[in-house]
């Protein structure tokens, strides 16, 4: 059998997904984000935009979170044979390909975000076929599927909108001529025009949210020092009062009572001043804001994701969680029934238990990655510069933008797998289409005899 090691690799990692059905349904719920996402009421969100909600809406009438949940645990499977055929396709053996394929099966993060009501599992997924399209082939066809995964990520979280204009810099910077260029940038353009325009018509501002002010506010609230920032009158509202050594992390300044962005009035008017004072704190203190974000990347050294005493939404529950009577009907409303997640044993006591070390370590996953980025370059691999770069920007924007967050690691481990791969195999296949053709022609004509 061609492909007997995939096999041997995909049959437990479904086996995993088979056990998170049965020991946590119908679905794992983070609060309140699912809710948000669950809901009835369709509309641009404020915070994130809605892309997910609207694949949510479109399964809505089969009234079941099982579906969605393995919905999505069938698009990790995917994504995971798309490597291993790409990297079949560049010359590594089959062992070797089913093995750098592991982490996407196997992580224990990659089977809670799949469970979870949360865009991260369709965002990985959105993305990861995005860039191994692109890798596989390039064409005015692939180009243009490869901008509208892009710009389907883009709609389902910001932090993938950088990608476009990197896969873009790609085919540049490759040379594969104007129309895979093009065809990647309109493709692109249309998931992300469209709901802008549906957030003009809703809320008047055209864009993907109301909410990146804030996000870069919270991220000063590490350091800001209004004595040094000095503020007009109109920002100083925003001004922290707890000194710098009591101040909690970033995301609570977001939602929490004690927030004096809580005392803006106007959601437009919020973000907009809160970036108005993100903008000043950043150029007044630019020393202690990439600080801040050193610090939060020091969090890819540690080994362990999480303590066992350490409380963090993305364990696994011991105990079936009552959903809140304000965001009840939301759940039941989709489910069509009862909809608070429920504990199975002993299936789950067996996850929870391969919680604790099914994973993949992120200094691990930082020195793959920095590895392969230089690999890529000395062995002049151009191909795995795309994912290794894609990695990079997706690890290490968050910091920058608002604050780390495990979670937002996760997306990264299959373009760091695809990443290595590509260095570990056979040298990448001539440039495809009409870019080929024309360095061809152009190298013909210079040796031509005058």
């Amino acid at each position: 059998m061609a492909h007997r090691a995939l096999v041997i690799a995909m049959l437990p990692a479904i086996g995993l997904r088979v056990l998170v059905i049965l020991g946590f349904p119908p679905a794992l719920l983070f609060y309140g984000d699912s809710f948000a996402f669950l809901s009835e009421d369709l509309a641009p969100g404020t915070a994130r935009p809605s892309g997910y909600s609207l694949l949510l809406a479109l399964l809505r009438p089969a009234h079941s979170l099982t579906l969605v949940t393995v919905l999505q645990h069938l698009l990790m499977l995917a994504l995971a044979v798309a490597v291993y055929a790409l990297l079949r396709r560049r010359g590594l053996p089959g062992w070797g390909a089913a093995l750098l394929v592991t982490p996407i099966l196997y992580d224990e993060f990659n089977l809670l975000l799949e469970h979870m009501i949360m865009a991260d599992a369709v965002f990985i997924v959105l993305v990861g076929a995005a860039v191994v399209l692109l890798v596989w082939r390039v064409s005015p066809a692939t180009a243009a599927v490869g901008g509208l995964l892009l710009g389907l990520a883009g709609i389902t979280r910001t932090v993938g909108l950088p990608l476009l204009i990197l896969a873009a810099a790609y085919l540049l910077v490759r040379r594969y001529g104007w129309r895979p260029l093009l065809a990647l940038l309109v493709a692109g353009a249309i998931p992300l025009g469209a709901y802008a325009t549906w957030m003009k018509v809703e809320k008047g501002k055209f864009g993907l949210t109301e909410a990146d002010g804030n996000f870069l506010w919270s991220r000063t609230m590490s350091f800001a020092d209004c004595g040094v920032i000095k503020p007009p009158e109109r920002l100083a509202v925003l001004c922290p009062t707890m000194p710098v050594e009591q101040r909690p992390y970033p995301p609570h300044w977001l939602w929490e009572s004690f927030s004096p962005l809580l005392k803006v009035p106007g959601t437009a008017h919020r973000n907009e001043l809160a970036g108005q004072f993100a903008q000043r704190a950043i150029l007044a203190q630019p020393g202690d804001y990439l600080a801040a974000v050193a610090t939060d990347l020091t969090q890819l050294l540690r080994w362990e994701r999480t303590a066992v005493e350490e409380k963090t939404p993305y364990k696994l529950p011991r105990s079936e969680r009552p959903i809140n009577e304000s965001v009840r009907g939301v759940a039941e409303s989709y489910e069509a029934g009862p909809a608070a997640t429920r504990v199975v044993e002993p299936f789950a006591g067996w996850l929870r238990a391969y919680q604790r070390f099914g994973y993949v370590p992120f200094p691990l996953l930082v020195v793959a990655l920095v590895g392969a980025l230089v690999a890529a370059l000395v062995r002049r691999r151009w191909d795995a510069l795309l994912p290794g770069l894609a990695a990079l920007a997706l690890v290490a924007s968050p910091p920058f933008l608002a604050a780390y967050d495990v979670r937002y690691v996760i997306p990264a481990i299959p373009l760091v797998c695809l990443a290595v791969g590509l260095v570990l195999g056979g040298r990448s296949r001539p440039a495809s289409g009409s870019a080929a053709s024309h360095r061809a022609t152009a190298e013909a004509s210079r040796s031509a005899p005058a």
